[in-house]
């Protein structure tokens, strides 16, 4: 009989103590094998090439090569890795670039492992991994519900869509079913959650996703929320 899957998990951190800590955090959780540790961005993608992991949990603030330029190479070159952010940061300027360079998870660095362990599943099951301060922080910018930036520093005009109601002419020719699907994937539900929410079967949702994937040019679901929260598009109502 075959045994439950084990996920292989990365761990990249410049931070010695904060790397070991880590990673014997994850030796505690069932169907985790720890595969490599790495001391910044360049070790990590070497041992992405070395061991193939299915997830990296990657830092952003690394020496020789950051977090979001990492996880760009990494996705890149070795598409059936998936990264989960695992940082001290939630702020914009850290956000939305790793979100833009492929990460599918985004996790503070006061998440306890059983939140971890939920992220590293989420991703791999197709889903965002996202903490629940991450998923706020998207929702207040799709709400338009962002605080204005400091003084002195450029602000981001928010784009003011009510709740619930996709844009009335959605961008690069998605269909109102495709931006309600692509609001919800938004919000981080899982395809089998969409279907439920909009009453349809989960081949349903997939077949809509990829048509959105294909039409928008993203590439996963961490980069289909940028979009989403760049064009100020929401899901359907509860």
């Amino acid at each position: 009989m075959t045994g439950p899957a084990v996920t292989r998990v990365l761990v990249a951190d410049d931070q010695t103590v904060v790397r070991e800590g880590i990673v014997m955090l994850l030796g505690l959780l069932p169907g985790i094998e720890v595969v490599g540790a790495a001391a910044d961005g360049e070790e990590a993608v070497a041992l992405v090439a070395r061991h193939r992991p299915d997830v990296v949990l990657m830092d952003l603030r690394m020496p020789r090569c950051d977090g979001v330029e990492a996880t760009r190479r990494i996705r890149a070159g070795y598409p059936g890795t998936e990264v989960v952010v695992l940082t001290t940061y939630a702020d914009d300027e850290s956000l939305f670039p790793a979100l833009r360079a492929g990460a599918r998870g985004y996790l503070t660095k006061d998440a306890g492992g059983e939140e971890i362990a939920r992220a590293i599943a989420d991703v791999r099951s197709g889903a965002a991994g996202l903490s629940p301060q991450v998923q706020l922080r998207l929702l207040e910018r799709l709400s338009g519900a962002a605080d204005p930036a400091p003084s002195g520093e450029p602000s981001v005009a928010p784009v003011a869509v009510p709740s619930g109601v996709p844009a009335a002419e959605p961008p690069d020719g998605l269909t109102a079913r495709e931006a309600e699907v692509l609001g919800l994937i938004a919000e981080g539900l899982s395809n089998t959650e969409i279907a439920r929410r909009l009453y349809v079967s989960p081949a349903t949702v997939k077949t809509h996703i990829n048509n959105l994937f294909a039409k928008t040019g993203v590439r996963d679901r961490a980069q289909a929320v940028a979009y989403a929260f760049r064009h100020g598009i929401t899901g359907s109502p509860q």
